[in-house]
């Protein structure tokens, strides 16, 4: 793992530390988007775990949305699921919140500790594969046990 970028050895360490077994993998092209994920890792955008952060409107708490690669969080939806509305955070807050830029954001391993909530459409899928820290950089696991890890209310997101 030492020949692995800083960042993503950050998560490879993080999800030592959860008791998850990934292997985080460097791919020749860029995972940064969903689809271009999905081409990288040889699946279905659906299995892609784009990592979201949103704040409470009235709060202002962090909070972790993992979201199948091919839905959008639905705003409205979320004062159901979490109590209030939400509003997406800029690049830099998404950086302070997380220790990792956009485009390669974990699910875990965050600066910050952050409620977290998982998409339910993602539990359709023996494998998710989710960003490690990097554009580059990808892990693939069990949906459920990456929910079980970061103790993530399973919602309806889209």
């Amino acid at each position: 793992m030492s020949d692995l970028p800083e960042s993503a050895a950050r998560v490879a360490a993080a999800a030592r530390d959860l008791g998850l077994a990934v292997e985080v993998r460097e791919m020749p092209a860029s995972t940064r988007t969903a689809e271009e994920a999905a081409a990288a890792c040889g699946c279905a955008v659906g299995q892609i775990v784009k990592s979201l952060i949103f704040r409470g409107k009235t709060s202002g708490a962090p909070w972790l949305f993992l979201v199948s690669g091919l839905n959008r969080v639905n705003e409205k939806r979320m004062v159901e699921v979490i109590g209030e509305a939400v509003v997406r955070v800029d690049a830099n807050d998404v950086r302070a919140l997380t220790g990792y830029a956009i485009g390669g954001v974990p699910p875990f391993g965050h600066a910050t500790t952050l409620a977290t909530v998982m998409d339910e459409d993602l539990l359709a899928h023996d494998v998710v594969w989710a960003a490690a820290g990097t554009p580059f950089a990808v892990f693939a696991t069990a949906p459920r046990d990456l929910a079980k890890v970061v103790s993530a209310k399973i919602s309806r997101i889209a």
